[in-house]
């Protein structure tokens, strides 16, 4: 790989994990930014806006990545819970439900940029009120999109999956190798292996999204 700098522009420990994966350093710096919703955004116009302008609240010298995740369902969005109350109500409008989640990714250095947007599509099991209960009491709910962290072991909130699993986590793996390969990166680590292996998962969606990468330019124009 060329001597080149990464920052991400996050705190979160979820995206510091999966980052992790590729093998190289990095510095983190959080983009403290306005996240109110705009007047007739659409999920995905939302999520790309806001990971965009994270990245250019933080100003360094370097390959700069943001991200940000939203859950979309029934036509809304739904964002991070304010406190306990809201978690419960949450759970209880997605159990049994189906609701997608979208992770966005924009990428900028020296004047260029590079973005994706990853979409999982999700339906939550029926849980009980007293499973909800005890996992909004474990406090695990706080600072996610939805309410619900999917890789909770004893909650375990979601039944099936269509897409990418690391999506729901915050950082959609795939999309963002193909995005540090466009900026020019070169490293050796086996992604799609890496990730099946540390999330204990099999996954089906890699091919396709590693083949539209070496279709597709993701440069912003």
């Amino acid at each position: 790989m060329k001597e080149q700098k990464l920052v991400l522009a996050s705190a979160s420990p979820r995206r510091r994990e999966l980052m992790s994966m590729f093998g190289f350093p990095y510095t983190c710096q959080s983009a403290d930014i306005d996240e109110h919703v705009h007047t007739g955004e659409t999920a995905q116009v939302y999520v790309q806006r806001l990971a965009r302008e994270k990245n250019i609240a933080v100003q360094a010298d370097a390959l700069i990545l943001s991200a940000d995740t939203v859950v979309a369902y029934n036509g809304s969005l739904m964002g991070k819970p304010d406190d306990a109350q809201a978690a419960a109500d949450r759970l209880m409008e997605l159990r049994g439900k189906d609701h997608t989640v979208l992770t966005a990714l924009h990428l900028r250095e020296d004047g260029h940029a590079w973005a994706a947007c990853c979409e999982t599509r999700l339906r939550m099991r029926q849980y009980t009120r007293a499973e909800m209960d005890a996992y909004i009491a474990s406090g695990d709910y706080r600072d996610k999109a939805g309410g619900y962290a999917i890789q909770h072991q004893a909650f375990h909130p979601v039944e099936s999956l269509e897409g990418c699993y690391a999506n729901v986590l915050g950082l959609p793996l795939c999309h963002l190798f193909c995005l540090l390969r466009q900026a020019g990166l070169q490293f050796d680590a086996d992604i799609p292996s890496r990730c099946q292996q540390h999330l204990g998962i099999t996954c089906e969606v890699y091919p396709g999204i590693l083949a539209r990468c070496n279709a597709e330019n993701w440069a912003v124009v």
